[in-house]
C-alpha cells in the first residue's frame, strides 16, 4: 500500500559536487556524503534530495546526463550509493533522485547514435531540416542560450534544446522513449530509492508540429509549457510509482496553484506535489537576470495564494533555496543582519503547510559570492548572459548583475570549518569557497547554542511534533503591509501565530483580534524578548516570533 509519508518529513537538498569531499580530490562526492549522514538526520531532516549524481559531462553539472544508470565517477560508482542508500534508511532518511527526462546531453549514446538519419534512435529527439536562408526551423528562443536549435554538420539538420546546446530536448511523443523512462525509473526503485524530483517535468510534452510563435517574449513556451499530452504521459510514469511506495514532486516553472492542482489532486493525481517558482520572483521578473526591488508583498501573495488554494485539496512543496537560485538572505534577508534575517526567513515558510525542503548550508546562514571576473564563474547561464551582454553594459554593472543573480553563489562549497578549504577538502576546491567561511561555518555554529543551525534544528524538531503545523488551517494578518508577514496555523484548540518583520527598520504590531497577548507563550524568538503579556511590540530589524495559544 502507498502511504503518504512524504507530508511527514522535511527533505535535506544535496548538491553533491559542493557538499563534502570524502576522497580528496577537491569534488563534493558519495563519501562525503556517507560521512555527514547524521548530521543531517540530526537536523530534524527525514529524507535526501539528491540533485543528479548520474555520468555527465557537466555542462550543466548534472542536469546534462550521458548515463541514467551510472554514478558519476567524480561522486563515486554503485557500490557506495548502495552504501548510502543503506545507511541512510538505517537511521531514518529517505532518498529521493532527481530524474532529468526532458533532454539529456549530447554525450549520451542516444543521441549520438541519432545523428545517423537512419538510425533507430533518430526519432528519440527533435531533428529538423532548416528553413530557407539558412534559417533554424522555428523561431522559438532558449531559456540558456539565445537560440534553441543548433545545427549538427555530421546530421545535416537542426536539433532542439530548449536549455544548453549541449542538452538536446528528448522526444517524449516517441513511445520508445518513455519506455527507456520508465525502465529507468524501475532501475532505481528497484535498488531502493524513495522517489524522485521530476525535472522541468512541464516541458516534456510539444505541441505537434513546433509552430512558430508570435508571443512578445519567451517565445515558444505557450507551445511546450503544459504541452497537449502532459498528463498522458505523467499517468504512464505514474503506473510504474504506484508500484512503490514511493513519492513524485515536478518542477514546473510558471506554474499557479489552480494549474498545480491539475496535477497533484485526487487519487489519480499524476505527480504528488509541484515545485513552482512564484515565491521566487518577489525580486525579479521571472529571472533573477531581470531584477526589480525586493516587494514583501508579492511574496505574502505568493505564499498565501498556494496556502489556501492548495488547502485540502493538494499539498505543498516548501522551499525558500536551492541550487538554481541565489542564497536567500542575501536576497529577502540581510547580510548585516545574517542570523536575525536567516532566522526569520526560516520562520516564514517552515511553519506553513507541506512538505519542507532545506537546501545545503541554508542552515548555517550562507551567503552570495562576489567574483572579480567572468572567468572565475562555472554556471552556464552566467557564462551566457555574460556573453550576451558584452559591450551593451557597463562592465562593472554587468559583473553586478552576476553576481546578484547566478546560480553559482549556491553552489560554493559547503562552509563545514573554519580551517583551510572551509573543512570541505584537504585538496583545492572545484570551486571558490566564500572567503566568509572563518564566521560562518558548521562547527564554529554547532558550539553556539543561540546559532542559526540550532534554531534550524529546534524549529524542524517542532514542526515533525505539531498537529497544527501539519494539518492546521492557514490565515494571513496585516496583508497590505509592506514590512511584516503574519500567519496563523490553528487545528483544534491549538494556535500558533508567526511574526516576520522583512525590515531594518522597526515597526510597530499588535496582536490581531483573537489572539489573547496575555495568554499568549512564546515558543520561537530571535532577540531577547521583554514585556511579554502586552498587546503590542515594536519589532527590531529582521525581528521574528512564534507563539502558541
Amino acid at each position: 500500500m502507498k502511504s503518504e509519508w512524504y507530508k511527514d518529513i522535511v527533505f535535506y537538498q544535496i548538491w553533491p559536487r559542493s557538499f563534502k569531499d570524502g576522497n580528496g580530490d577537491g569534488i563534493g562526492d558519495l563519501y562525503g556524503v556517507y560521512d555527514k549522514l547524521e548530521y543531517i538526520a540530526s537536523l530534524g531532516a527525514g529524507g535526501i534530495w539528491f540533485s543528479p549524481l548520474y555520468a555527465s559531462p557537466n555542462a550543466d553539472y548534472g542536469y546534462d546526463i550521458a548515463d541514467y544508470r551510472r554514478i558519476a565517477p567524480e561522486y563515486g560508482d554503485l557500490d557506495i550509493f548502495r552504501k548510502v542508500l543503506d545507511k541512510a534508511h538505517s537511521i531514518g532518511l529517505k532518498v529521493i533522485m532527481d530524474l532529468v527526462i526532458n533532454h539529456t546531453s549530447d554525450e549520451h549514446e542516444w543521441f549520438q547514435k541519432s545523428r545517423d538519419k537512419n538510425s533507430p534512435y533518430r526519432d528519440y529527439y527533435f531533428w529538423r531540416p532548416g528553413r530557407s536562408s539558412g534559417r533554424a526551423p522555428n523561431n522559438w528562443g532558449g531559456l540558456f542560450e539565445k537560440e534553441c536549435w543548433k545545427y549538427d554538420e555530421k546530421s545535416g539538420e537542426y536539433y532542439l534544446h530548449l536549455f544548453s546546446s549541449k542538452q538536446p530536448d528528448l522526444n517524449m511523443d516517441n513511445p520508445k522513449v518513455r519506455a527507456e523512462i520508465k525502465d529507468i525509473m524501475r532501475y532505481w526503485l528497484d535498488m531502493g530509492i524513495d522517489g524522485f524530483r521530476e525535472d522541468v517535468i512541464t516541458y516534456i510534452s510539444k505541441t505537434p508540429g513546433l509552430p512558430d510563435d508570435s508571443s512578445p517574449i519567451v517565445k515558444g513556451m505557450k507551445y511546450y509549457s503544459c504541452g497537449p499530452r502532459l498528463h498522458e504521459y505523467l499517468k504512464e510514469f505514474r503506473e510504474v510509482t504506484d508500484n512503490y511506495n514511493c513519492f513524485t514532486v515536478g518542477e514546473a516553472p510558471m506554474m499557479t496553484p489552480r494549474k498545480a492542482l491539475e496535477f497533484i489532486s485526487g487519487p489519480g493525481r499524476d505527480l504528488d506535489m509541484m515545485f513552482h517558482f512564484q515565491h521566487m520572483e518577489a525580486d525579479c521578473f521571472m529571472t533573477e537576470y531581470m531584477p526589480l526591488p525586493f516587494s514583501l508583498r508579492k511574496l505574502k501573495r505568493a505564499f498565501s495564494r498556494w496556502q489556501k488554494e492548495l488547502w485540502q485539496k493538494g499539498w505543498n512543496a516548501l522551499y525558500i533555496e536551492n541550487h538554481d537560485h541565489p542564497r536567500i538572505i542575501s536576497r529577502y534577508g540581510s547580510e548585516k543582519y545574517r542570523v536575525e534575517s536567516g532566522k526569520m526567513l526560516a520562520v516564514s515558510y517552515l511553519l506553513q503547510q507541506g512538505t519542507p525542503f532545506v537546501y545545503q548550508g541554508q542552515e548555517i546562514g550562507m551567503t552570495n559570492i562576489s567574483l572579480d571576473s567572468i572567468d572565475e564563474y562555472k554556471d552556464c547561464v552566467a557564462v551566457n548572459k555574460y556573453n550576451d551582454n558584452k559591450g551593451k553594459k557597463d562592465e562593472k554593472k554587468l559583473m553586478a548583475l552576476i553576481n546578484r543573480a547566478s546560480r553559482d553563489s549556491a553552489r560554493t562549497p559547503v562552509q563545514w570549518s573554519g580551517a583551510a578549504n572551509a573543512g570541505f577538502s584537504s585538496a583545492k576546491p572545484w570551486f571558490e569557497v566564500n572567503p566568509n567561511y572563518h564566521e560562518i561555518n558548521v562547527e564554529a555554529e554547532e558550539k553556539d547554542p543561540a546559532s542559526l543551525l540550532n534554531f534550524y534544528r529546534k524549529l524542524i524538531h517542532y514542526r515533525n511534533s505539531s498537529e497544527a503545523v501539519r494539518n492546521g488551517s492557514y490565515r494571513e494578518y496585516r496583508r497590505l503591509s509592506s514590512r511584516l508577514y503574519v500567519y496563523s496555523r490553528e487545528y483544534g484548540n491549538k494556535k500558533l501565530l508567526a511574526i516576520c518583520s522583512f525590515s531594518e527598520k522597526p515597526v510597530r504590531f499588535h496582536f490581531p483580534k483573537g489572539f489573547d497577548s496575555a495568554r499568549a507563550k512564546l515558543i520561537f524568538n530571535n532577540y531577547e524578548v521583554s514585556g511579554e503579556g502586552a498587546s503590542s511590540f515594536t519589532a527590531k530589524p529582521y525581528e521574528t516570533r512564534v507563539y502558541e495559544f
